[in-house]
C-alpha cells in the first residue's frame, strides 16, 4: 500500500499538470525542448530547397487557393491524390506536389498543376509542405497527402464558410475514414474547442483550408511515428490563437487509416 501510495504521490504534479494543460499541449512542449536542434538544421535545409525550386519556377503558380500535396513513394496512391485535387468544382486553384526526395511519376498535363522534388529525403512533412506553401502565392492554402482523397466539393464547402461575411479564418470538414480494403469506418466530425483539443487529437490537415498569413508554417521538428502530438496538430492549434478556426461537419475527404503510413498513423 504504501509503495501505491508513493507511486501515486510521485504522480501527482504530473496529474495536475495534465488537467490543468491537457497532455497533448505538455507533450509538445517537451518535443520543443528534445527535439530544437532538429528544426535547426530542418529550417536551413528548408530555406535552401525553397531558394532552388523558386529558381526554376518562370513564376509563383498563383490562385484563389493552392493546394499542398506532399508525397514519398507513393506513384499510384499520389495519381489518385492529385486526380481528386484537380477535379474539385473550385477551378481557380494551383496543385503545387512536392515530393520528398524520392522522385515523381508522370503526373497529368495540367496547367493548374506543378511538381518539384526536395534534392534528399528530409523524413519531415512540417518541412516538405512548408515548401509548397512558400513556392506558391494565393488568399487560402490547403494540403492534401498521397495517399487521401477529396470529394469534387472539398473547397467549394471550404470556401463558402471562409468567403462569408464575417468568415472565419480557417476551417476543417469532417474526414471519413477509410480502411485499406476500401470500406468505411467512421466519419471523424469534432467541433473546434481549444480545451478540448488539449486533451484529444481530433485535427487533420487533409480537411483544414486556411487564409494565407505568416503563421501558416508547419512544425519543423522532426517528428518519427513514435512523436506525439503530430504536425496537424501543432499547426491548427498554433494557427487558432490568433485566427479564427471553424468546424464544417460535412465529409469532403477520404482519408486512409494506413498504419504502414509515412507520416502519420491512427
Amino acid at each position: 500500500m504504501s509503495g501505491t501510495v508513493a507511486r501515486r504521490t510521485a504522480r501527482a504534479p504530473w496529474t495536475l499538470l495534465k488537467a490543468v494543460f491537457g497532455w497533448l499541449v505538455l507533450f509538445e512542449a517537451r518535443n520543443k525542448i528534445l527535439l530544437a536542434p532538429s528544426a535547426v538544421r530542418l529550417r536551413r535545409t528548408e530555406d535552401a530547397e525553397t531558394r532552388r525550386l523558386a529558381a526554376g519556377l518562370p513564376a509563383p503558380p498563383s490562385a484563389l487557393v493552392a493546394t499542398v500535396i506532399a508525397t514519398h513513394r507513393r506513384p499510384e496512391a499520389l495519381l489518385a491524390a492529385v486526380g481528386s485535387a484537380l477535379s474539385q468544382s473550385v477551378t481557380d486553384q494551383v496543385v503545387m506536389v512536392v515530393d520528398d526526395g524520392a522522385g515523381l511519376p508522370e503526373l497529368p498535363d495540367d496547367p493548374r498543376l506543378f511538381a518539384v522534388s526536395l534534392a534528399a529525403n528530409t523524413g519531415t512533412a512540417g518541412v516538405v509542405r512548408n515548401v509548397g506553401i512558400r513556392l506558391t502565392r494565393s488568399r487560402y492554402v490547403a494540403f492534401l497527402d498521397d495517399d487521401n482523397l477529396w470529394e469534387p466539393d472539398h473547397l467549394a464547402r471550404a470556401l463558402e464558410v471562409l468567403e462569408s461575411p464575417g468568415g472565419p479564418d480557417g476551417v476543417y470538414t469532417a474526414l471519413r475514414r477509410v480502411l485499406p480494403d476500401g470500406t468505411d469506418h467512421d466519419v471523424l466530425s469534432v467541433p473546434y474547442d481549444r480545451r478540448r483539443a488539449a486533451r484529444e487529437s481530433f485535427l487533420d490537415t487533409n480537411a483544414f483550408v486556411a487564409r494565407r498569413t505568416r503563421a501558416l508554417r508547419f512544425s519543423r521538428l522532426r517528428r518519427t511515428p513514435e512523436v506525439m502530438p503530430r504536425e496537424d496538430w501543432e499547426l491548427i492549434r498554433r494557427y487558432a490563437r490568433r485566427h479564427r478556426v471553424r468546424h464544417v461537419p460535412y465529409p469532403t475527404v477520404r482519408y486512409l487509416m494506413n498504419p504502414a503510413s509515412f507520416y502519420t498513423r491512427w
